[in-house]
């Protein structure tokens, strides 16, 4: 067999061994225990108090899910994805929302989560972007992949909650093609 081909099998073999990877992986993350759910970001937000009373303003403060404010009513208040991004927001953040009489919705973090830093590979599964770091594939906004121009197979150092299991990830940079071990 020509080295070309021989070379060409081991690809094909390194690709096929390393989804079979990711797709056991990520069935083991599905049957551990999940991180916080709806009903729980509920319960964190309801201990929250309101801070200041501005009458031609509505403030809701809520915990940050990943992708969404979860009020203390239980009610899913949409984040800008770009806001999260840049923010590099984590579930389990808590936010303050100001929704202004004109409508505007207006986010500030107030209560950053206890943060930790992992490194792995982007990859694209299921029409979502995810980063496979420490046997889980942790699922990343859109708009983070756009916004640090990240690529598919690149090593990426993304922040995860310290204290409790998330599907949610904040990507933090795009690292230099280099092998990490």
């Amino acid at each position: 067999m020509a080295m070309a081909n021989k070379l060409a099998l081991l690809k094909e073999m390194l690709d096929s061994a390393e989804s079979s990877l990711r797709s056991a992986r990520q069935i083991i993350s599905e049957l551990l225990p999940a991180g916080n759910s709806r009903k729980e970001y509920a319960k964190q937000a309801a201990t929250l108090k309101p801070s200041g009373d501005h009458e031609e303003d509505q403030i809701i403060e809520g915990v940050f899910d990943g992708q969404h404010m979860i009020g203390p009513d239980g009610k899913s208040y949409p984040v800008p994805a770009n806001y999260a991004s840049k923010s590099k927001l984590i579930a389990g953040d808590v936010l303050k929302l100001t929704i202004g009489d004109d409508g505007a919705f207006i986010y500030k973090q107030i209560g950053p989560a206890e943060r930790k830093r992992i490194i792995g590979p982007l990859v694209y599964e299921d029409g979502q972007y995810k980063v496979l770091a420490e046997g889980k594939a942790y699922k990343v906004l859109l708009a983070s992949v756009t916004y640090y121009k990240a690529e598919v197979g690149g090593n990426v150092t993304i922040i995860v909650p310290a204290l409790e299991k998330s599907e949610w990830a904040a990507i933090e940079n795009v690292l230099p093609n280099t092998e990490f071990y």
